[in-house]
């Protein structure tokens, strides 16, 4: 099968790439050049250069292929004071305040209608656990839990560009499954390590001093990777359209996560269903029961059987 990578040249790309090169065709389409990334892998796959939120440049990236992996996107609320510091900081030319809303949403639109024009059968798209609204939190009221662990039917409470665009790309990709019948899917991962970064937090992880609304979540790189080709995979026995929400089975804390909500957050003890252990905040029982993906790596044993 000939399959598209968005954001190609990307970080999770990397990985994505080990995980289909063997038993497909791939193109990797990126605005930034092999090598020239912050992640500087460089392949021998087919790239091509251009803008996700250009058709045409989408329309050329997809033809001929039957799938689409779809990782390109900005990765953090454009607008928010410290994003843009961190940008003039490095001498970097200042992101617009609009950028995450506009690249992640038209970029997406762009995608989606290129892709029913090409005849693509399945879109996996990387969104993000941010749609769910508990960790940019702009106005500085707590996130509204109802229930934890969080699953994909938790209400949402999203203050920032990101969460919401990330939001709208699956709303975007349910809009044209609905109208074309193609097949997309959205996977919403916690913060995604690499293996350098799992070492250096186990090494460093001091005790829990504190709660915090990113509820403590994580994957390596090679889950997510992996998470995308077994949705892949899965997707003529799914339905038409569907999220899933992808974590590590465990949390970054030392701590027993229901030990963590006694001490700092005693008004949700009564929303608990079920946390034993160091359990995730965020359940990934979804993608297990509907196309058998299961977390290998935790950051306590570098890798679990």
């Amino acid at each position: 099968m000939k399959i598209l990578i968005t954001g190609g040249t990307g970080n999770v790309a990397e990985c994505l790439v080990k995980q289909l090169e063997r038993d497909h065709d791939l193109v990797l389409f990126d605005r930034v050049r092999p090598g020239e990334g912050r992640t500087p892998f460089v392949s021998n796959h087919q790239f091509v250069e251009g803008d996700l939120t250009s058709e045409a440049d989408c329309a050329r990236a997809v033809a001929g292929c039957a799938a689409v992996m779809h990782l390109g996107a900005i990765p953090f609320p454009t607008e928010q004071a410290e994003y843009i510091a961190e940008t003039l900081k490095t001498g970097q030319t200042p992101i617009p305040p609009d950028e995450t809303m506009r690249v992640n949403t038209l970029g997406t639109y762009s995608l989606m209608r290129a892709s029913v024009a090409a005849g693509v059968k399945t879109v996996v798209a990387i969104t993000s656990n941010c749609v769910l609204g508990h960790g940019f939190r702009t106005s500085g009221r707590p996130f509204p839990f109802e229930y934890l662990p969080v699953d994909e039917e938790h209400p949402r409470d999203p203050e920032d560009s990101y969460s919401v665009s990330k939001y709208f790309q699956s709303e975007i990709m349910h809009a044209f499954s609905r109208a074309s019948g193609i097949h997309c899917y959205g996977l919403r991962p916690a913060g995604v390590w690499r293996p350098e970064r799992m070492k250096e937090w186990a090494v460093s992880v001091k005790p829990v001093a504190a709660w915090t609304d990113w509820l403590y979540g994580y994957n390596h790189i090679e889950d997510v990777a992996r998470a995308m080709r077994l949705c892949l995979e899965a997707s003529s026995h799914l339905p038409p359209f569907d999220v899933f929400y992808l974590n590590a089975d465990d949390t970054t804390a030392l701590e027993d996560s229901l030990d963590i909500v006694r001490r700092f957050r005693p008004d949700l003890l009564d929303k608990v269903r079920d946390l034993p252990g160091r359990s995730s905040f965020i359940s990934n029982a979804k993608a297990g029961r509907d196309f058998g993906w299961r977390p290998r790596y935790s950051w306590t044993t570098q890798r679990t059987s």
